[in-house]
């Protein structure tokens, strides 16, 4: 941290003597005079770029020829007048732009004339309508949405400042962007005033429209936030998180605090993606206009690692795994990751691999980042993105646990470990998806919000997000007792975060994870391995999965799975109820429907099931009178917010110590159209543990051809030098490191 502190203050230093400078040259912001006279010189030579011109082109004539609408605001996400708004400062931007390359003077006129009915309505807007938001903008019902316009808006503005007269901008600066930004900072402290992707918008929104009108002082709020504001610091938002808690604001803070050294972002990928288009556009505008300031350098350059953490937080489809609050589906196809895609290769170290990934996203930025990956694209420089296994760490400082990221062949395991993450976080320590090429096999629920559809809560957070979503039994974890860890509470969690003890990538056949947590039920201790073992006895990876319990008090225990497809076999019996009751009351148990419950009779138990032509089975070593359920997520749901998809849950009463260990095989197919099923039985005849102690756990593995191979983790010293002797059933177990496998 120490590093870090004298970074910003020498950045702050530079920033005082660099601002005295002036910078009246338009554009500047994101597109340059310079790479303007490059982009036409280029035209009709560089196929991506031609074709995302092209493309907008043909968006914004459409737009102009619809006519101007600047509706006074009423409505919330997905409502006409949210989305005209939106759709507003979209066209506004791409129009601008295509004045700057086309120099076509209709875009500038049509930017003009918008600008000024905005002005025209802006000096008498009151706050918005609807009175959700803890930070109700005026355009927007919320201030992010109204940071969103500015941040776009800011651009067109740099984009036709010379067009407009001298009376014209003045009319614009006083009476639309000046109010505009103190409205979003020092009227909305409580938006503004803090690090969030929220404030991130904000920051970003002030520091543009700064950079175009040459205003030090906005340029100064944005970078610092507001000065000499004391906030109240047990404030909350409307997530539950604390507002400003630290005292940290102000867009330097927002990449100093959520960004760990190797760019993993507090929040999770899903708002990682929201926010990385405010942190590159600033920061690249920062150095069009104030080059000397080296943004993109600050951090030990985070801003730009962040993209490699990201692309690596997607999944082979190019979905980004939905840990914390995540919609399904959001990918780096998004538009925000057209941006981060190009001017991470621009501004870094124009990296080949991400030339693949904008010529799978098939457009560009018409600025010079987008230029130069298209050029890249062009002369054939593309190379696969690799991604390969991953340990991104948590916190400032990389020391606030982490997400653990393993693949091999075509399955990938997503480990989480880390932080709270913000008010977005869910109550979900040591807690994991699994995906097989692409495709879910045992999930994260995710968010639980239609996102824009106004039908469903106005397009916001549902009130299931916290009832169901953000609680531990909605996740692939430990449930002690049926309550969540950290009691559910936002002040709780975010004291507290696991530990790594293990992570392994360096033997391709044997990746590991593993971490402990110590404070999600007090008095109880959880060490949770997982290890994603390709072996010749295996048609594919497979994965081990040990989670180990200390606990102080007796309880229960249960440990849910959600599968994803349809149930082919178990090994069990089970009864079904003829009518459906919850499993529980509180804690998200009141949103599972009781499908099917049954008792352990077998030393092993085995779920099987299909999904889209592949074969999946669960093996878990039981212990007598395991209480074994199906379970479906629906219940108390009246309004159908939640999907109606499947669980299972191990159950396990009145113990103190115990051990859950079980395997997920990934085996054989079916075709529908030769109606023909291959390798459908699961390939392990038995797991078993052979030894648990303080100090080690041994699993046994036995295949249905006789084949054993053992497992064996060491507990308590994860060293790689360490040396291991151990004797187990009369037979004798010598390694090296922090685990045995043969």
């Amino acid at each position: 941290m120490t590093k870090y502190l004298n970074t910003l203050k020498a950045f702050i230093c530079t920033v005082l003597i660099t601002f005295s400078t002036v910078a009246q040259e338009h554009p500047s912001l994101i597109l340059t005079k310079d790479g303007v006279s490059k982009i036409r010189a280029e035209l009709g030579n560089v196929p991506l770029f031609d074709a995302s011109l092209k493309k907008v082109k043909e968006e914004i004539d459409a737009e102009i020829a619809l006519g101007i609408d600047t509706p006074i605001p009423k409505d919330y996400s997905g409502g006409y007048t949210h989305v005209r708004h939106k759709q507003n400062m979209f066209a506004m931007h791409q129009a601008g732009v295509l004045y700057q390359i086309l120099e076509d003077e209709k875009y500038a006129k049509y930017v003009k004339d918008m600008l000024l009915q905005y002005e025209e309505m802006y000096k008498t807007l009151p706050l918005h309508p609807k009175t959700r938001s803890y930070a109700r903008g005026k355009l927007f019902w919320q201030c992010l949405n109204d940071s969103n316009w500015l941040v776009y808006v800011s651009q067109a503005y740099d984009c036709i400042y010379d067009y407009l007269s001298k009376a014209e901008r003045k009319k614009l600066e006083n009476n639309l962007f000046r109010p505009f930004a103190d409205h979003i900072s020092v009227d909305s402290p409580q938006f503004y005033q803090r690090v969030h992707n929220h404030s991130t918008w904000g920051n970003a929104a002030v520091g543009m429209i700064g950079l175009v009108m040459n205003d030090k002082e906005l340029i100064d709020r944005a970078l610092y936030g507001i000065p000499g504001l004391d906030m109240d610091k047990s404030a909350k938002d409307d997530d539950g998180g604390f507002i400003n808690k630290e005292g940290k604001a102000g867009f330097l803070a927002n990449i100093e605090e959520p960004f760990s050294p190797e760019g993993y972002y507090n929040e999770g990928p899903y708002y990682q993606r929201y926010a990385m288009y405010p942190f590159l556009i600033f920061s690249e505008g920062l150095h069009n206009v104030k080059p000397e300031l080296n943004i993109f350098e600050y951090k030990d350059g985070v801003l730009l690692k962040s993209i490699n953490a990201l692309l690596n937080l997607s999944n082979a489809d190019g979905d980004f795994f939905p840990l914390n609050d995540g919609q399904k589906g959001m990918s780096y196809y998004t538009d925000a990751l057209v941006s981060a895609v190009d001017i991470s290769y621009y501004y870094g170290s124009q990296d080949p691999g991400l030339l693949s990934i904008a010529a799978k996203q098939n457009k560009v930025l018409l600025d010079d980042s987008g230029l130069a990956v298209a050029l890249g694209v062009k002369n054939g420089k593309a190379i696969p993105f690799d991604k390969k296994s991953i340990n991104l760490s948590d916190g400032p400082e990389g020391k606030q646990g982490g997400v653990g990221i393993l693949r091999s062949k075509n399955t990938e395991l997503v480990f989480k470990y880390a932080s709270q993450g913000s008010s977005h976080g869910h109550y979900d320590k040591l807690s994991y998806s699994f995906y097989n090429t692409g495709n879910e096999v045992l999930q994260d629920y995710g968010l639980a919000r239609f996102v824009n559809i106004e039908q469903k809560g106005g397009g916001n957070y549902l009130k299931e997000n916290k009832t169901w979503a953000k609680q531990t039994i909605a996740h692939n974890t430990l449930v002690q007792n049926e309550r969540s860890h950290y009691q559910g509470k936002y002040d709780i969690g975010s004291k507290y975060h696991p530990e790594l003890y293990l992570y392994d990538d360096s033997n391709v056949a044997v990746q590991i994870v593993s971490a402990k947590e110590t404070n999600a039920y007090p008095g109880t201790a959880m060490h949770r391995t997982m290890a994603l073992i390709k072996d010749d006895s295996f048609e594919n990876p497979f994965l081990l999965d040990i989670l180990k319990i200390d606990s102080d008090s007796i309880n229960q225990y249960d440990l849910p799975f959600y599968f994803i497809g349809q149930v082919i076999k178990t090994n069990f019996e089970y009864e079904v109820p003829n009518t459906l009751e919850p499993l529980g009351t509180s804690n998200g148990y009141q949103h599972l429907w009781s499908e099917g419950s049954g008792i352990s009779t077998d030393e092993n138990t085995k779920l099987s099931w299909l999904d889209q032509g592949k074969f999946y089975t669960l093996t878990s070593a039981s212990l007598k009178n395991d209480e074994l359920k199906f379970v479906r997520i629906g219940a108390n749901d009246p309004d159908f917010n939640l999907r109606r998809e499947a669980g299972f849950v191990i159950r396990r009463k009145n113990t103190q110590n115990t051990l859950f260990i079980s395997t997920t095989e990934t085996h054989g197919g079916y075709s529908p159209v030769t109606e023909s099923a291959v390798n459908s039985y699961s390939n392990i005849k038995e797991l078993k543990v052979i030894l648990d102690n303080e100090d080690y756990t041994a699993v046994m593995i036995t295949t249905v051809k006789d084949i054993t191979k053992v497992f064996i983790i060491a507990n308590n010293n994860a060293s790689t030098e360490a040396t291991h002797a151990l004797k187990i059933k009369d037979k004798n177990y010598e390694w090296s490191g922090s685990y045995y496998f043969k």
